[in-house]
């Protein structure tokens, strides 16, 4: 079995009359990038919170890479290897972006020459090296979430926290964020971030969990998600009249369904053949003389997975 870098165990927060997380077990393998998924209100950023210690869970356990965390001063060696970006936290203004970095290097105690040289790394990274003189005042809102980013791996976390980190920026920079998560999970740091940008999740995550009114309801692996609940679709064209290639998808054993694309000529079919079947498809419809002009296959995407465990979950 490959070593958890997370594990919780009948993890619970109650405030009150809410219970936000409730008897929760989660488990992410060390290198993995866990999307967390949910509405308002699911319990998020509230597990969030207790994985790094900023909030004391009422009854239940967290462990790190196999070792107990626990929120008083007893293990503050294992608390420096979590790296969190809550969704609101401040940035000093008046700072410079270098200087604001230096601050948070020496809180962790890095000491030169490795403290500047972690901070032209992270720099780097996250795009803002030439920005390293600038007030923050004047950096731009993607910059800024770039430089809070920064700012949480400055000294080098084995566990990354992220709660809505691309929440309220545009598409450049929500792209611009996607890479350096991609570039962080290359070098092999486990993160768990959550999201309800479901777009943005799929393109890199390895695993998904679902949460909904503080339970767990889904916990998978993405290639496990898409085997189990996706279908594939094919965008099929042709030249002219579309009703020869209905005929043709009516005899398919692979085909279970399709829709006409309103004014054009083309079908979106539901197939559940593998890339053979496809393949097989394709050739029946070129037998038939049929003028394909496109034939495009694809999976669900990881939002319509989503939509359709919800629904799942309501009935």
């Amino acid at each position: 079995m490959a070593e958890l870098a997370i594990e919780t165990r009948a993890l619970t927060k109650q405030f009150d009359r809410h219970l936000a997380v409730n008897d929760l077990d989660l488990q992410v393998g060390a290198g993995e990038v866990y999307g967390l998924i949910g509405p308002n209100g699911a319990g998020k950023t509230t597990l969030l919170r207790m994985l790094a210690t900023a909030e004391e869970p009422t009854t239940g356990e967290i462990y790190i890479h196999g070792e107990r965390l626990k929120r008083d001063r007893t293990n503050s060696s294992l608390k420096q290897r979590l790296g969190y970006l809550p969704d609101d936290f401040p940035l000093y203004d008046d700072l410079t972006v270098w200087d604001y970095l230096d601050y948070f290097a020496r809180l962790y105690y890095l000491r030169e020459p490795k403290r500047s040289r972690r901070l032209y790394e992270v720099l780097e990274l996250v795009q803002l090296t030439h920005k390293r003189k600038s007030q923050i005042a004047t950096l731009s809102r993607g910059m800024k979430q770039r430089l809070s980013l920064a700012r949480t791996i400055i000294h080098e976390p084995l566990v990354l926290l992220l709660d809505e980190p691309v929440s309220g920026l545009d598409p450049i920079a929500r792209m611009q964020f996607r890479d350096i998560i991609k570039s962080l999970h290359e070098a092999r740091m486990t993160i768990i971030i959550s999201s309800h940008v479901l777009s943005d999740l799929e393109d890199f995550c390895t695993s998904i969990g679902i949460m909904e009114l503080g339970y767990l309801v889904e916990s998978a692996s993405l290639q496990q998600l898409y085997q189990r609940l996706s279908h594939q679709h094919i965008l099929i064209g042709v030249f002219g009249d579309v009703e020869p290639l209905i005929n043709q998808l009516k005899n398919h054993p692979r085909v279970e369904g399709w829709e006409i694309i309103p004014q054009t000529e083309k079908v979106r079919v539901k197939f559940s053949g593998n890339p053979e079947n496809c393949a097989d498809l394709l050739r029946t419809l070129m037998a038939a003389n049929l003028a394909i002009t496109e034939f495009a296959p694809a999976q669900e995407s990881l939002e319509s997975i989503f939509l359709k465990l919800e629904h799942k979950q309501a009935s």
